[in-house]
């Protein structure tokens, strides 16, 4: 059985529960040295100074002028001297500051007091030899007594419970969304794709959910992808094979033409196999960005335009940082997939090279791709036509490495119809690196 709260709301309502009590206690403690005890001390000493000066007075006066002092001494200041004897024999009534009076009347007096009181009332009596008389001085507490100030206490209780409840509220608001997030990447180490956690909030807060929401739609479609990689490796590598198989088996009879054909038939099924492999290891591959390196991209381009049998006009030089062989793999996959289906129509590469950006804009002059297919085109082993085939759709890879070097590298590739009939494929590189912008050296 925990004895301890574990979660982050119950150990920080119980952290501030407990800074608010210890500032409680320091500030009765303030207000009480510093307010409640001096005023008591020094009500106290006035009302012994007033008590040992009546006395004084009521000595000194005529006998016949005695009686109209001590009722006048009751009317206005409620105390009550007298010679006769009152009955004080019990222990005078609880108040508060008693302490600091009976202190206050012995510095007066010059000797011990010890407030009595009658049963029955609430008067406190002390006795007081003077001028061979023994006087009984009695007083009210409830009169002279320092009250406590309460309302000062309730002003800071009130405050400190309204900080401590003000404090718990923000918090909740911060513990709620971070015990949904735990909640949800329970899930989606599960392998359960959690409901969308609220944008709302703070900015903090909802950009954390954002970026959850992101990640876990991602972690969903990586695991579908793997399903389907492996179901494309075992529907994709088992034909080749089985074709392998059988010419295996004819070659065990027949002319040698007939074997020699099959032999260049298994060849070709073997190549395929290994093409089909090829692509699986290079989408396995872009799981990791590659290291940058400073590169002029138009020369880049130049190398990539001669090898695909493209024409290339002179361009200026484009200085920028980052992965040179996944740049080069992913517009030569994007050449390679635009002469494929521009229906055998020449093939522009362009390059735009401006101060935070440089775009490399392959154009086609084929059909073009449904808008709803735009972005379905780029998951692995999707392909618009029906056939499986190598020969008229590829493996259906291309452009799945193409998206995911591109997203693991931080850049953007989109495709779009262009109004004219055709594809038109960008792949979108940012210059600032680090905070700084590349500058393209003059010609």
């Amino acid at each position: 059985m925990r004895r301890f709260p574990y979660s982050l709301y119950a150990r920080t309502a119980l952290a501030l529960a407990l800074a608010f009590i210890v500032f409680q206690a320091v500030a009765f403690w303030v207000v009480s040295r510093t307010m409640i005890i001096p005023v008591a001390e020094r009500s106290a000493d006035d009302l012994a100074g007033l008590i040992v000066l009546s006395a004084q007075t009521w000595v000194e006066l005529p006998p016949v002028t005695r009686a109209s002092f001590e009722r006048e001494l009751a009317r206005r200041h409620g105390l009550r001297l007298t010679t006769t004897e009152v009955a004080a024999t019990v222990d005078a009534p609880r108040f508060a500051f008693r302490r600091e009076i009976e202190a206050a009347l012995g510095s007066r007096t010059g000797g011990a007091v010890k407030l009595r009181g009658v049963p029955g009332t609430r008067a406190a009596w002390l006795d007081i030899p003077l001028g061979g008389h023994d006087l009984h001085v009695g007083f009210f507490p409830d009169r002279y007594a320092v009250k406590v100030p309460l309302a000062a206490i309730a002003v800071v209780a009130v405050g400190t419970l309204l900080s401590l409840l003000t404090a718990l509220f923000l918090v909740r608001r911060i513990t709620v969304p971070l015990a949904r997030a735990a909640q949800a990447a329970r899930l989606v180490g599960a392998g359960k794709l959690p409901e969308p956690l609220p944008e709302t909030g703070p900015a903090e807060l909802a950009e954390l959910a954002r970026r959850f929401n992101i990640m876990a739609t991602e972690v969903r479609e990586l695991l579908d992808n793997r399903t389907t990689l492996l179901a494309g490796i075992s529907h994709d590598l088992r034909t080749p094979m089985t074709r392998l198989q059988l010419n295996l088996e004819m070659l065990r009879g027949g002319s040698a033409s007939s074997q020699d054909a099959r032999i260049d038939r298994a060849v070709a099924d073997l190549a395929d196999m290994n093409k089909l492999i090829s692509g699986y290891l290079e989408l396995a591959r872009t799981t990791q960005p590659e290291a940058r390196v400073r590169f002029d991209l138009a020369g880049l381009l130049e190398a990539v335009a001669a090898d695909s049998g493209l024409e290339w006009p002179a361009t200026a030089p484009c200085e920028i940082e980052a992965g040179r062989l996944a740049v080069r793999q992913i517009v030569a996959n994007l050449i390679q997939n635009a002469q494929r289906y521009g229906g055998g129509h020449p093939v522009d590469l362009i390059l735009e090279c401006t101060k935070n950006q440089a775009r490399v804009i392959i154009r086609d002059t084929g059909d073009g791709i449904p808008e709803d297919q735009l972005e379905k085109v780029f998951r692995p082993f999707y392909r618009l036509e029906a056939s499986r085939s190598p020969a008229t759709g590829g493996t259906g890879l291309g452009l799945a490495i193409v998206r995911q070097l591109a997203a693991t590298n931080g850049w953007q590739v989109l495709l779009r119809n262009r109004p004219a009939g055709g594809l038109e494929a960008v792949l979108a590189i940012p210059r600032e690196v680090s905070g700084r912008v590349l500058r393209t050296p003059p010609q």
